[in-house]
């Protein structure tokens, strides 16, 4: 790739540093997942844009889910995944899956590779320090099992985290009320705690350009909308299946008090950094 001018360079620094004052010790919550969880390449880009966020003064949370690495291990034991009204059908061997591949084997691979990066990383689920307490999903299309609603966000540990330098990364794994695990939508986890660490955005990755109007016409996109606007989108069905529990998180972080919430296309190279520290940014933004 050919080298830029160093007078580009620095354009592009210059155009950054609003952001950078704006952002400075504030803290942005990433839900990571699609495309840029699978892809190597991608996966390389989104550890790096975090290390960046986290040496230039921000305080990076990274919320994650997992769920084809869930279905190969369902299916190398010997599972077959079921699945009701887009939701994950958990049964206690299911759940006990779920938690091995979530807290461990994710959890750990991202917070290896944000390590190799230098950004100091932490991995927690929702049991450490009651950090997600949730209780049980009922659902009027039947019996889901172990899979949970978020009831609150005990964001104490996040804060200590951030503010002693380090990069707290959580999987959506839950706790009950009997210390039983859930699990919960990482989307839906993402915007709570968002909402409970007064976060500055929320910036949802996703597989799409964002939110669009007329699915899946790329010139219907929403560049920008008010929480009535999305709940509309929600209650008309005018919302694509999978942005659904990503729409529904954006509302849950903008009525938490988060002034701004994104979907944005994480199949972008550096779509993270092109957001937070560029004019123009890109997918859908959801607003009060």
């Amino acid at each position: 790739m050919p080298s830029l001018e160093p007078g580009v360079h620095a354009e592009v620094l210059i155009e950054a540093l609003p952001y950078l004052k704006t952002f400075y010790g504030k803290t942005i919550v990433v839900k990571y997942g699609g495309n840029a969880m699978i892809d190597d390449a991608l996966k390389a880009q989104v550890m790096q844009d975090i290390a960046l966020l986290h040496y230039v003064g921000i305080r990076p949370i990274l919320v994650h889910g997992g769920g084809p690495e869930i279905n190969a291990m369902m299916k190398q034991m010997g599972h077959q995944p079921e699945f009701v009204g887009g939701l994950r059908v958990t049964d206690a061997a299911t759940m006990e899956i779920v938690e091995m591949v979530l807290a461990g084997k994710t959890n750990k691979g991202i917070v290896s590779l944000l390590n190799k990066q230098g950004a100091r990383a932490v991995g927690l689920s929702g049991k450490d320090a009651n950090l997600i307490m949730a209780y049980k999903l009922e659902s009027p299309a039947g019996d889901l099992g172990y899979v949970g609603e978020v009831a609150q966000v005990n964001s104490g540990i996040l804060t200590l985290l951030s503010e002693q330098g380090y990069v707290p990364v959580v999987s959506s794994i839950a706790i009950g009320p009997e210390g039983e695990s859930y699990n919960v939508n990482a989307d839906h986890v993402a915007g709570h705690v968002a909402a409970a660490v007064k976060a500055a955005k929320l910036v949802v990755l996703t597989d799409v350009e964002g939110i669009y109007a007329d699915y899946p016409n790329p010139a219907s996109l929403i560049h920008e909308m008010d929480v009535a606007r999305a709940e509309e989108l929600l209650a008309s069905g005018a919302a694509e299946r999978g942005m659904i529990p990503k729409l529904e998180a954006c509302i849950t972080a903008v009525e938490g008090g988060v002034p701004r919430a994104h979907l944005i296309d994480g199949r972008q190279p550096h779509s993270l950094l092109i957001e937070i520290f560029t004019d123009t940014g890109i997918g859908t933004m959801v607003r009060a």
